[in-house]
């Protein structure tokens, strides 16, 4: 059986360690969960495992607003204290407080 256990929560801010992007974490995989060929279209050398948790962030870049999805292996919580400014926030969780956004939605 595998055993899996998130390193991220809900409503806390991380970044990509290679890209330059940050997000909210907004949903976790336990494993992999996308598509085959969405895994198949990362290069080979920088392909992580599918054994791990994957997270869906409501990501931003100095360009735009987009939704990732990030391997645990390729993410390190940011600290520096500053909010995300992802239109899609609101939609889901509260305010900015203490470097992480509070869920304002039911869970199942």
């Amino acid at each position: 059986m595998l055993k899996s256990r998130a390193k991220y929560s809900l409503g806390q801010v991380v970044r990509h360690r290679k890209h330059p992007f940050r997000g909210v974490v907004f949903d976790v995989d336990a494993i992999f969960s996308n598509t085959e060929e969405w895994y198949q279209a990362i290069p080979e050398d920088s392909r992580p495992a599918k054994q791990q948790p994957y997270y869906h962030l409501l990501a931003e870049n100095a360009q735009s607003y987009y939704v990732a999805y990030v391997s645990e292996q390729n993410l390190v919580a940011d600290y520096s204290g500053e909010p995300v400014d992802h239109p899609d926030l609101d939609d889901l969780f509260g305010p900015f407080e203490d470097g992480h956004y509070p869920l304002q939605v039911d869970l199942n």
